[in-house]
């Protein structure tokens, strides 16, 4: 156990529900929970800029300082947004966005996780999403033990290859039980190689993905944001689109705002799907 420090923006609540990993979760009031690979951390805010957290300091700073971007500074990204955005139509908009979504940060995720993990997502609600990646994980992860219990890691790659396309549509996956196994095929022959993807360009990047089965432009452009970590890059599902046709006048706006449109598509997710709830809950 160990504390750090953190003054930019770190909102673990905020991050869980942002929608861009299944994994995460608060396991009791105010402990949240976040794996990737054969890593597992909880993290509790203990004051304003300080954490308690599971891990040493050197596992924290070779791992989870990478892993929620700690180098970046989202505090003057979301400053950069407003003042982009100043006297033009959706300025109080983003204003609001940008001051409801504060502490969210772009996770920096395994690509091979990632990838598996949003090709499971397609057409499928997040508790559902969750619970076919937990399962998967339970059956041909790594067990880890910590003090809060026990969890297990996600498969790697060879043991996933074992795994039969019938046996993956166990885990209510259904057709896309057909889409991980051809994934799995690409990425382990090489054929997409997901390492070397890291210094593509962003095109070369966004075309090798959809050489896969079942990755279209939202998937291949989810796994270049939250894997790659693309920000000029717009996963566009329902809540972007209602925020295209609902705030934007019917334009999409978000390539006008160039290497921080990733980031300002995170804000108005959660704003849509989350704040869009709890206004509601407050009438």
């Amino acid at each position: 156990m160990a504390t750090v420090a953190i003054s930019d923006d770190f909102d673990l609540g905020k991050i869980t529900h942002s929608g861009q990993c299944f994994r995460a979760k608060e396991v009791e009031p105010g402990v949240f929970r976040f794996v990737t690979l054969d890593y597992v951390i909880y993290i509790r805010k203990i004051e304003d800029g300080y954490f308690d957290i599971s891990c040493g300091a050197a596992e924290w700073e070779n791992i989870w300082s990478k892993y929620f971007d700690i180098a970046t500074d989202y505090s003057e990204i979301r400053k950069e947004i407003n003042a982009f955005g100043a006297n033009k139509p959706f300025a109080g908009y983003l204003n609001a966005v940008t001051e409801f979504s504060e502490g969210i940060r772009i996770l920096r995720q395994d690509p091979f996780e990632t990838l598996i993990s949003f090709i499971i997502s397609q057409r499928k609600n997040i508790p559902a999403i969750q619970l076919s990646i937990e399962l998967i994980c339970q059956h041909y992860g790594k067990l880890i033990k910590s003090t809060h219990g026990e969890v297990y890691g996600f498969p790697h790659i060879d043991d996933l290859c074992k795994v039969s396309a019938y046996e993956l549509s166990t885990f209510s996956l259904g057709y896309r039980s057909a889409y991980v196994r051809d994934a799995l095929e690409r990425v382990k022959g090489l054929v997409v190689a997901l390492d070397d993807l890291y210094t593509a360009s962003d095109e070369n990047l966004i075309n090798e993905l959809k050489t896969i089965k079942g990755v279209g432009d939202k998937v291949a452009a989810c796994v270049a944001l939250y894997a790659y970590h693309r920000l000029s890059h717009v996963p566009v599902d329902v809540w972007i689109k209602r925020a295209i046709q609902e705030d934007f006048g019917g334009k999409n706006v978000f390539s006008a705002f160039g290497p921080l449109a990733g980031v300002l598509q995170q804000y108005i997710y959660y704003y849509k799907r989350v704040g869009k709830k709890e206004r509601l809950d407050e009438m």
